[in-house]
C-alpha cells in the first residue's frame, strides 16, 4: 500500500466504475459488475445469487428497512437489530404473519440468529431512517419517520444491561418531524433530521428516560447526518434550496459541514454556523456523509475523509439514462473548509451508456425508487476502516477496499435475488446501512424483498481480517 498523495485532486473520469478484483474460489460471479440481466431470471441463474469472495451464512425474516447493527451488551452478549420497515404502514398488512417494527437477535451464534424481542412502540414501527445506536452508552433511538416526513415521536432503548431484551427509557410525542437521525458519539445528544419537513433538532439524551429539546432551525434541507468524534462538527446529506437567509450555501445538493459546537457544549441559545458546502456533478439525492481517518502511510497525520454515498438517479419519478444515478465517493475534508472529492465508489451498470442499454429490460431497473443504485453505505469504524461496504439496492450488498482513498476497489460483493411472484418487485431491494463483525469477517445487511443477511467474507478479500470460523 503506498502513501496517500500529498494533495487531493478529482477523480480523472467521474463517471468510471470502480475497478474490481479477482472473485477467488466459490464464487458466483456476474457477468457485468452490479448486473442482474433479464435472461437470468428467465434460466434461473438469478435464483442462484451473486457472489464474489462471500459466501452466506445465515438468513433470517422476509422484510428488511434501512439500518443494521451489532451491539455486545456488558455481560458480553452479543445481539444485531434491524428495522423491517421499508414503508410503514403498508408492510403491516404485507409482512403478515410476521411482526413489524424493529427485530432484536440473539447472535451467539451467528449462523442461527434468534429473535428474541420486537420493538413496537412508535418510532420503532416507522424509523424510517433514523435507528441509532450508540455503542458508548448503550443506547437504541429512532424518531418516527417516512419518506417525507413524519410528525411524533422520539423512542429510546437501553440495550447496555442485556442487548437481548432492550429496556424502553422513553417514547416522547415532541411532535417535531423526523425521516432520519444520529447520535453525537458521546451519547448524550440525539439529532433528528426531516428532510422534506425542513426541520433539524437536536435533543439531550444524557438522561434518556426525559429527553429534551436543546435547538432546531429551518435553515437547512437535511438528510443524513454524522457528527464528529468530538461532537463538534456535523456532516450532513444537503438536499439543496436551503431555506432565505439561512445556510449561507448556495442552494445546491451536495455535502454541508456545520459548527455544532455550541449545542456539544450546551450553550445557552446555542448558535449553529457553516463550515463549508461541497457540490459534485454527479450529485443525485445525497443520502449520508461518514467521517473517517486514514493513515495510509502517515501515521502522525491521519487524513480527515468522509465516506458520501447518493441514493437513486435525479430524477426519481421517471428514467432518463443520462441522469446521474446515486453512488458513492470519498471526500478529503483535511481543510475541513475546501473538501474535495477523490475518487467514487460506482460500478458498471451505473453509467449513462449502461443505462441507455439493454439493462433498461431488467427487472426493476427503470424504477426511481429500486433501479441500479446505492442507497447506504457504512464502516466498520472510523479510525483506518480498511473497507466500506454499501447497498446497492438491485446490486446487492458491495464491499470496497478504501486503504487508499484516491485509489479505491471493489474486493466483494452478495445479491441475493428473491424467486420471481415474490415480494415486491423482482429482484434484490438492498436498502440498508450494512453492520460488521471483523473478528468473524462478517458483514450483516437487510434486504426489503427478503430479510435480513449474515454473509462473511472469503478468500481473504477482507484486509487484515483473520476469520475465526
Amino acid at each position: 500500500m503506498g502513501l496517500v498523495s500529498s494533495a487531493p485532486a478529482a477523480p480523472s473520469d467521474p463517471w468510471a466504475a470502480t475497478p474490481d478484483g479477482t472473485c477467488g474460489p466459490g464464487s458466483r460471479p456476474e457477468a457485468t459488475q452490479g448486473r442482474v440481466p433479464l435472461a437470468d431470471f428467465a434460466s434461473g441463474r438469478a435464483a442462484q445469487g451473486y457472489t464474489c469472495n462471500t459466501e452466506e451464512v445465515a438468513h433470517f425474516g422476509a422484510t428488511g428497512g434501512y439500518r443494521t447493527y451489532d451491539y455486545t451488551d456488558r455481560a458480553g452478549r452479543h445481539c444485531a437489530y434491524y428495522d423491517t420497515t421499508l414503508l410503514f404502514p403498508g408492510n403491516a398488512t404485507s409482512a403478515y404473519p410476521n411482526l413489524t417494527g424493529v427485530y432484536v437477535l440473539d447472535m451467539a451464534n451467528s449462523h442461527n440468529p434468534v429473535r428474541t424481542a420486537s420493538l413496537e412502540t412508535p418510532a420503532m414501527q416507522s424509523p424510517h431512517e433514523s435507528l441509532s445506536l450508540n455503542v458508548t452508552r448503550g443506547l437504541l433511538a429512532a424518531d418516527m419517520g417516512y419518506p417525507t416526513f413524519q410528525p411524533g415521536y422520539v423512542d429510546i432503548y437501553d440495550v447496555s444491561q442485556d442487548c437481548r431484551n432492550p429496556v424502553l427509557k422513553s417514547s416522547v410525542p415532541f411532535g417535531i418531524l423526523g425521516h432520519e437521525g444520529g447520535f453525537a458519539p458521546d451519547g448524550n445528544t440525539f439529532y433528528v433530521s426531516s428532510a422534506g419537513g425542513r426541520t433539524l433538532t437536536a435533543l439531550d439524551v444524557k438522561d434518556p428516560s426525559v429527553p429534551r429539546i436543546l435547538w432546531t432551525s429551518q435553515n437547512w434541507v437535511v438528510h443524513g447526518l454524522n457528527i464528529s468524534d468530538d461532537g463538534n462538527r456535523m456532516y450532513f446529506a444537503d438536499l439543496g434550496s436551503s431555506a432565505s437567509g439561512g445556510s449561507g450555501t448556495d442552494g445546491s445538493a451536495g455535502l454541508t459541514i456545520l459548527d455544532v459546537s455550541q449545542v456539544q457544549a450546551r450553550a445557552a441559545s446555542p448558535q449553529v454556523k457553516v463550515v463549508s458546502h461541497l457540490t459534485w456533478p454527479q450529485v443525485s439525492i445525497p443520502q449520508t456523509p461518514i467521517p473517517v481517518t486514514i493513515t495510509s502511510g502517515h501515521p502522525t497525520r491521519p487524513h480527515q475523509f468522509l465516506v458520501e454515498v447518493d441514493e437513486f438517479s435525479r430524477s426519481v419519478f421517471s428514467y432518463n439514462p443520462s441522469d446521474p444515478v446515486g453512488a458513492a465517493r470519498i471526500i478529503d475534508i483535511d481543510d475541513e473548509t475546501e473538501p474535495v472529492v477523490v475518487s467514487n465508489l460506482r460500478l458498471a451498470v451505473n453509467s449513462p451508456s449502461a443505462r441507455a442499454g439493454e439493462q433498461q429490460n431488467d427487472p426493476g431497473a427503470t424504477s426511481g425508487l429500486q433501479g441500479y443504485a446505492a442507497h447506504y453505505c457504512a464502516v466498520p469504524r472510523r479510525s483506518d476502516p480498511g473497507i466500506a461496504a454499501c447497498s446497492f439496492i438491485l446490486s446487492g450488498l458491495r464491499v470496497f477496499d478504501i486503504r487508499d482513498p484516491y485509489h479505491p476497489t471493489e474486493i466483494a460483493y452478495f445479491n441475493q435475488p428473491p424467486p420471481a411472484g415474490g415480494r415486491g418487485q423482482s429482484g434484490s431491494y438492498a436498502m440498508s446501512a450494512p453492520s460488521f463483525v471483523p473478528e468473524l469477517g462478517e458483514i450483516r445487511y437487510s434486504d426489503g424483498n427478503s430479510g435480513f443477511y449474515v454473509v462473511r467474507v472469503t478468500n481473504g478479500a477482507w484486509p487484515s481480517t483473520t476469520n475465526r470460523r
